[in-house]
């Protein structure tokens, strides 16, 4: 499968770019700045592309099977930059996503997501944002999966997850492992049209999914 990753550069993006290329897919890593193209291929990215999510992506998508959006402006920042990358941003790869008659698109979310309200008022611009955008995906008509994890860590990979459709507490995960979730999702029907939280848990990935 020929996979676009936006916001191939990030954290989670990176972990991507290298788990797609070892199970064997053609992996197009999207990045803002040509300086990061030496690192994709590093990785194993079998393209690299230069794209702005505050502008025309249509480029980066055309051709590809999949999307995977990973870009975002991250909860540190201000509702501006939020609305611009993880809003306007995600609007624009599910238009293009349509506009390209791409099949999947596997959406990295964030917990609180569906319940902005009940997230904490210092950053609940940031999912405000991202259940919007959870929601245009929805409405789509795309084969969506929707992935909301808890706050995220650079811990090594567990391999284990617990995944609910709604988590009643917040918690952590590895970014690793939202990655391998990510991959393991992408052809999994199971996950066709769902979506979910995603914790660190007991449960194997793979078997995880299998509850949904």
């Amino acid at each position: 499968m020929k996979v676009v990753v936006i916001g191939a550069n990030g954290k989670i993006g990176r972990h991507l770019v290298q788990l797609l290329s070892q199970r064997d897919h053609q992996v197009r890593a999207v990045i803002r700045d040509d300086a990061q193209k030496p690192k994709m291929e590093e990785l194993g990215a079998d393209e690299v592309v230069v794209a702005d999510l505050e502008k025309k992506i249509d480029h980066a998508v055309a051709g590809c099977d999949a999307i995977v959006f990973t870009a975002g402006s991250g909860s540190h920042t201000g509702a501006d930059k939020t609305m611009l990358v993880d809003l306007d941003g995600a609007f624009k790869t599910i238009d293009a996503g349509v506009a390209h008659g791409v099949e999947r698109f596997l959406m990295v979310s964030s917990m609180m997501a569906d319940r902005p309200e009940q997230g904490t008022e210092r950053i609940r611009h940031y999912f405000v944002a991202k259940g919007r955008a959870d929601e245009r995906l929805r409405d789509s008509g795309l084969n969506y999966t929707i992935v909301r994890p808890g706050r995220l860590t650079d811990e090594p990979a567990k391999g284990t997850v617990s995944i609910q459709e709604n988590h009643e507490t917040f918690g952590e995960i590895p970014r690793a492992d939202v990655a391998a979730t990510i991959v393991e999702s992408l052809q999994s029907e199971n996950t066709y049209r769902r979506s979910f939280d995603l914790l660190t848990g007991d449960v194997p990935i793979e078997e995880a999914l299998k509850t949904l």
